[in-house]
């Protein structure tokens, strides 16, 4: 099988040129972390979620990220809203369908996230990509557990059916179009012991997506996803840290200082695994 040549260096050049706005409908819990690596990646954040506002709002942005993380009515209405905005101007648009198969409501709200709107990007946690697809799923709360040996195979339907670029994040990550599936080697421990981790890479394919434009998914999938996965790893190498609080600003600060001309080499990362 081929392996993609991701280059690290030019999408971040695109993302540090583009300088786009990105509007982030997302979870009370995590929004000051996603809001900040926005930033660090080259983007700039607005966290509009005001159903007033937020279809106005998206129409000046360049990427738009939808996480359902602590979904309520008004929550589900103003990501439709922010959705529909994101297709109608042409701009990418990635959702996080956080905790579905934990909930009846978490799966509803999902099912209608990804069938009703044009998902450029959809990333998810190993159980939540399962979930999607209508099998088994562990979740624990919005945590992802159990075991998933089947994972390329599912992220490739999941892609298939939603017709989308699929990030089925875990120990390995998984990018999938309809046809194939990558595994992306990249992370440090170390970032499964942070609350919000899976958030900022959400909003991290967001910007890059703001970056590379809406007809390069599976580029901003894979680039998107190696630089976050290394930039963990370079951090937990060179940062200075105590413990999981103190890494976290290492991790943010490493993002903030890997600009294009100090990417990491992401190919060597990068290995096709199924070809559908």
């Amino acid at each position: 099988m081929t392996e993609p040549s991701v280059d690290c260096s030019a999408a971040l050049a695109a993302v540090e040129q583009a300088g786009p706005l990105v509007n982030s409908v997302t979870n009370n819990v995590t929004v000051n972390d996603v809001a900040n690596i926005t930033l660090h990646w080259g983007g700039l954040p607005v966290m509009s979620d005001d159903e007033r506002e937020v279809g106005e709002m998206v129409s000046t942005a360049q990427a738009c990220l939808l996480n359902m993380g602590t979904v309520d009515e008004d929550g589900e209405q103003a990501m439709l809203t922010a959705g529909a905005a994101a297709n109608e101007s042409g701009i990418p648009l990635v959702v996080d369908p956080v905790g579905v198969g934990a909930t009846s409501v978490r799966t509803a709200v999902a099912e209608r996230l990804v069938t009703d709107l044009d998902v450029t990007v959809l990333k998810g946690n190993y159980a939540e990509i399962t979930a999607l697809v209508g099998e088994d799923a562990d979740v624990r709360g919005v945590e992802s557990v159990g075991e998933y040996s089947d994972i390329a195979e599912t992220a490739v339907a999941c892609a298939r059916e939603y017709d989308t670029v699929v990030v089925a994040s875990g120990e390995t990550d998984i990018v999938a179009t309809g046809e194939a599936a990558y595994e992306v080697s990249v992370g440090h421990p170390l970032m499964g012991q942070i609350v919000g981790t899976g958030c900022m890479l959400g909003v991290t394919l967001a910007t890059f997506g703001g970056g590379l434009g809406v007809d390069r998914p599976l580029e901003t999938a894979l680039a998107g996803t190696a630089c976050f996965g290394l930039a963990g790893e370079r951090a937990a190498e060179e940062g200075e840290y105590n413990g999981p609080a103190s890494y976290k600003t290492a991790f943010l600060d490493t993002v903030a200082n890997m600009g294009a001309a100090n990417a990491p080499v992401a190919d060597e990362r990068i290995e096709q695994v199924l070809s559908a």
